[in-house]
């Protein structure tokens, strides 16, 4: 069954940082590309970033130079770290990963930035 469960969302104000963590599990985690997206409220889930098995990156034109994704494959994690944070960036980020023909989100953590 997998499983993937993010971590680290909260509330920061304008200009702040904050580091994303999405921990999963019955998937050979090192095989996939993982993704993170965001929805803000009433709007439509958008790409934030990917990260191949290889490491190759990719960004949303929004978050491009203030965000960076990583992995580390022995532990099973994908971390999303987010500085100079707007309020526009307000959203819940769900990780992502597709295995073949199946897709899989979690939860979701919520980032609320203040101004």
């Amino acid at each position: 069954q997998v499983q993937l469960v993010e971590s680290g969302g909260g509330l920061v104000q304008v200009g702040g940082s904050l580091r994303l963590s999405c921990t999963a599990s019955g998937i050979i985690f090192y095989m996939y590309t993982m993704a993170w997206y965001c929805q803000a409220p009433g709007k439509g889930r958008e790409l934030v970033a990917t990260i191949t098995n290889g490491g190759t990156t990719n960004y949303g034109d929004s978050v491009k130079g203030r965000f960076t994704v990583s992995r580390d494959n022995a532990k099973k994690m994908v971390y999303l770290q987010m500085n100079s944070l707007k309020a526009e960036d307000t959203a819940v980020y769900y990780c992502n990963v597709r295995t073949g023909t199946r897709e899989y989100w979690g939860q979701g953590t919520a980032v609320t930035v203040s101004s």
